[in-house]
C-alpha cells in the first residue's frame, strides 16, 4: 500500500511539472509609429529578430511574434503588435533587460561593439511609441499542431468578464466555446485558439480581463470560418453559448497579420 501511495505521489508531481511546463506567459506590446518613421521602425524590428533568436537559444524566452494591425483600432493609437513568450511568470515580469539585449546583440552581430549595439537600441526609441503593454497567462488552448508563419491571420478579442462572473466566464470559454473552436480546427476552418487571462493590470478599472487568440492560416480560412454555421448544435448547447456570452463584455477585436515569428 505504501509503495502504491508513493508511486501515486510521484505521478501527481510529474503531472504537475508537465502542466507547469505547458503554461505559457505572453507579453503583448502595442506600438504606435508615425508614417515618416515606418522605415526606421521596420529596420529596428529586423535588427531585433536575431537578438530574440539568440535569447531563444539561451532559453531566456520561448518565442517572439511581430504582427501588423489590419483593423480594430484607430490608426493613431497603434499599428503594430509584438508578442514575447515566456515559460514562467517571473521571467515574464523581468522581461529582457538592457544588459540581456546588449549581450544577445553582440552574439548576433559579432562585428558590432557593445557601444554600437547599445546606441542602436537607444536610437530605436525615436521611431516608435510603446502605446500599451499587457502581461497575460495562457489558461486554455486547442489541441493542434499549427505552425505560425508569415501571413498567418489572427483575431485578438479583448474581453472583460462581467463583475461577479469571472469564474463563470472562464468556465464558459473552456467548456462551451473551446469545443466549438476545436471542432472548427478539425474541419479545417481554423488553425489555433487560446484563452489568456490578464496578469496585469488588476482591479475593476482594468480595460480587459481576458483575451482570446483566434488564429487562421490565411484570409480564405478566416472568411470560410465566418460563414460556417454549426447545424448540429443542440438547443441545450445554444442556450449554454448564450449564457456564456452574457458573462463577458467584448471590448475590442483586433485583426492582425503575422509579419514574422521567431521560435
Amino acid at each position: 500500500m505504501k509503495k502504491v501511495l508513493i508511486s501515486l505521489l510521484i505521478f501527481m508531481m510529474a503531472m504537475s511539472m508537465v502542466n507547469a511546463q505547458q503554461t505559457r506567459y505572453l507579453v503583448f506590446e502595442f506600438f504606435k509609429v508615425e508614417s515618416n518613421q515606418t522605415y526606421d521602425f521596420i529596420e529596428h524590428i529586423e535588427f531585433m529578430e536575431k537578438i530574440y533568436k539568440a535569447a531563444i537559444n539561451d532559453k531566456k524566452i520561448q518565442g517572439w511574434d511581430f504582427w501588423s494591425l489590419q483593423s480594430g483600432a484607430d490608426p493613431s493609437e497603434f499599428q503594430y503588435i509584438t508578442i514575447t513568450y515566456f515559460g514562467d511568470p517571473v521571467s515574464m515580469m523581468n522581461g529582457l533587460q538592457e544588459d540581456d539585449l546588449v549581450k544577445y546583440g553582440m552574439i548576433s552581430y559579432p562585428h558590432m561593439t557593445e557601444k554600437e549595439v547599445l546606441d542602436k537600441l537607444n536610437n530605436a526609441s525615436t521611431s516608435m511609441d510603446l502605446a500599451q503593454r499587457s502581461y497575460m497567462q495562457e489558461i486554455a488552448s486547442t489541441r493542434d499542431n499549427f505552425q505560425f508563419k508569415r501571413g498567418t491571420l489572427a483575431s485578438f478579442d479583448l474581453m472583460k468578464a462581467v463583475e461577479g462572473k469571472f469564474q463563470e466566464y472562464e468556465k464558459a470559454e473552456k467548456e462551451v466555446f473551446m469545443p466549438i473552436h476545436q471542432n472548427r480546427i478539425e474541419k479545417g476552418l481554423m488553425g489555433h485558439w487560446s484563452l489568456l487571462r490578464t496578469a496585469l493590470p488588476f482591479g475593476s478599472e482594468a480595460k480587459s480581463t481576458h483575451l482570446t487568440m483566434n488564429i487562421y492560416k490565411d484570409y480564405l480560412q478566416f472568411f470560410n470560418a465566418q460563414e460556417y454555421e454549426d447545424m448540429e448544435s443542440t438547443e441545450e448547447q445554444r442556450a449554454a453559448q448564450e449564457k456564456g456570452l452574457k458573462s463577458r463584455d467584448q471590448k475590442w477585436v483586433y485583426l492582425a497579420t503575422l509579419e514574422n515569428a521567431v521560435r
